[in-house]
């Protein structure tokens, strides 16, 4: 057997009996939403360090557990803190829940960040809706041995985010009354910011926010069969866009004012994704 593949199994088997329902939609709450679990019907808990070989988050903010329970009538899970390559995991580590959650039963995986804004119409507490990402500076996770049981070897990239997902954000938005921006997303690999030169290449090839986090996650659920959607919370301006040095308590202070908006557009999405589609 694939070893990734062996690893995921036994983390699946290692906790089976402890996943209370059957969750449709996978939620990874980023920084700024951490205690987003809290408002939800919750069932249960799952600490990472519980699930045998799972990897622990190590970055502050981050709890390090799966939260079962129902947004509005949507069974749910949330990662309640997500892995980064940047924490030194191999990069089939990093996209390990990712398989894990598709494996409970989710359908559709939900992908939240917080970034920094490099299009100069965006400012600290926007937020990004990611219409597409450019994958070239981050490993692909799907390197190396395909594991047949999860998708094919050449995976189509030419519609990661689903259309009918980013138009129930977008009504969702406008009826809330909440600035919905859209746009391309990078990710890099941390754990520095970028340098000014950086931040000017990647505007120069039409990226609209950048992060440390989410585009490996999206590769390997559309490798295997998910649905995707993903909202970024962008944080500060991006290195060289501001006279300020960047720093993680600025990034954590702009998404926790930005998170009671961020809560809302979350939940409403989910909610109506559950009403358009049959409770999926």
């Amino acid at each position: 057997m694939n070893k990734v593949y062996e690893k995921l199994t036994k983390c699946y088997e290692s906790i089976r009996d402890r996943i209370p329902i059957e969750p449709k939609v996978a939620l990874i709450l980023g920084s700024g939403l951490g205690d987003y679990a809290n408002d939800i019907r919750v069932v249960s808990t799952l600490p990472y360090q519980e699930i045998d070989g799972f990897p622990v988050s190590t970055v502050p903010g981050h709890k390090g557990q799966f939260v079962f329970g129902y947004v509005g009538e949507v069974p749910t899970v949330c990662m309640q803190g997500r892995v980064h390559y940047y924490e030194g995991y191999p990069i089939t580590d990093v996209v390990l829940p990712i398989r894990l959650m598709k494996m409970m039963g989710a359908k559709i995986l939900f992908l939240t960040n917080a970034s920094g804004g490099i299009n100069t119409n965006f400012g600290a507490g926007d937020f990004m809706m990611l219409n597409d990402h450019i994958s070239c500076f981050a490993p692909n996770p799907l390197i190396g041995e395909n594991i047949e049981e999860l998708g094919v070897r050449f995976p189509d990239m030419s519609s990661v985010y689903d259309k009918d997902l980013q138009q129930i954000i977008r009504t969702v938005a406008k009826e809330n009354g909440i600035d919905l921006k859209e746009g391309v997303y990078a990710q890099l690999t941390g754990p520095s910011f970028e340098s000014p030169a950086e931040i000017r290449m990647l505007s120069k090839l039409g990226i609209d926010a950048v992060g440390m986090s989410t585009v490996v996650e999206a590769i390997t659920a559309n490798h295997c069969g998910m649905k995707i959607c993903a909202i970024s919370c962008v944080c500060n301006l991006a290195a060289g866009l501001s006279e300020n040095p960047l720093t993680h308590e600025e990034v954590q202070e702009a998404a926790n004012a930005a998170a009671p908006k961020f809560k809302n557009l979350v939940t409403q999405s989910i909610i109506r994704f559950g009403a358009e589609t049959g409770n999926l």
